[in-house]
């Protein structure tokens, strides 16, 4: 089982839209390449705790919807589009 990773306090601080907000420039920046190998590394690290962080608060989200719903997430009764 993989290890929790810490999420330092500023990243806690942060909505889930500006921390999907900064994940999605740290990508940005580490596909181009054009980042230092050191700097790539403390960048890398902060995406690491940002997905986390984001993880969370999805996770959190959907287990909201589940208790609301009463049902795991699904609707009673419904069947699928393709049902003849």
């Amino acid at each position: 089982m993989a290890d929790k990773i810490e999420i330092s306090e500023d990243i806690l601080k942060l909505s889930f839209e500006e921390a999907l907000s900064e994940l999605e420039t740290i990508v940005d920046r580490l596909e181009t390449g054009d980042v230092a190998l050191e700097e790539s590394i403390e960048i890398y690290k902060r995406g690491s705790q940002l997905r986390a962080y984001c993880d969370e608060k999805l996770k959190s989200a959907q287990a909201k919807i589940e208790k609301i719903t009463g049902n795991g997430g699904t609707a009673s009764g419904t069947e699928p589009l393709d049902a003849d």
